[in-house]
């Protein structure tokens, strides 16, 4: 993309990180400590070794834009307008109720990077109440939202509740369950309920792709 910026001039890009199985990888044949060292340079590991999990507590945020700076260096040049933490990391500050991390990426993400942060969840009522506590409006967030409430932590009930009453820009995904619905049945659905932007999902052929952006376009608009 960077050798042909004319041809993909259109094109955007919407990172989403941290690529968490590269960290599982390096902590399984490095450890913790050794992973840090690999991937957060130089002198803030030296400074953790010391103070150890006050220190990690204490900067935790400093070294959230350490480990986004090295993700983002692959797309330097490239349309980055919305820019993802993955589920893995959500749901885990979410669990330890460390909020504030949501509002340092959300201000980092936009002054370094111009861009929008994004968050992708598996308990997308208790994200948006986390996000809004923190001064956070209108976030963009991705979350299972689908006809049988499959991963959809607290249940369907509470989803359809919150898109409808909550101010946050939607994007529903693993919207066939896992393969449980047909694209029809699926996408119908989607299009009974306020508030959703963007469906994402993932097809193995063209046709599969062609088909599912039509229901789209029909049922969801």
């Amino acid at each position: 993309m960077r050798q042909n910026p004319a041809k993909y001039a259109h094109f955007n890009v919407y990172p989403c990180m941290p690529y968490a199985h590269k960290y599982a990888n390096a902590v399984t044949e490095l450890g913790i400590m050794g992973t840090i060292k690999q991937y957060v340079p130089g002198n803030i590991f030296g400074t953790f070794a010391k103070g150890g999990l006050a220190f990690f507590s204490k900067d935790f945020s400093k070294l959230m834009e350490l480990l986004v700076d090295a993700e983002m260096k692959m797309f330097k040049g490239i349309n980055t307008p919305v820019i993802f933490l993955q589920n893995v990391l959500i749901d885990m500050i979410l669990g330890l109720k460390m909020y504030e991390v949501f509002a340092d990426y959300d201000a980092y993400i936009r002054k370094k990077y111009n861009a929008e942060p994004g968050y992708i969840t598996m308990n997308m009522p208790a994200l948006v109440d986390a996000l809004h506590s923190v001064g956070i409006s209108n976030p963009v967030i991705c979350s299972s939202i689908n006809k049988i409430g499959f991963r959809m932590s607290g249940g369907q009930e509470i989803y359809e509740k919150y898109l409808k009453e909550k101010q946050f820009r939607a994007i529903a995904m693993q919207v066939l369950a896992a393969g449980a619905l047909r694209p029809k049945e699926a996408i119908e659905y989607l299009g009974t309920l306020p508030n959703i932007e963007s469906v994402l999902f993932g097809a193995s052929s063209k046709g599969n792709i062609d088909e599912t952006k039509g229901l789209i376009e029909k049922y969801v608009g």
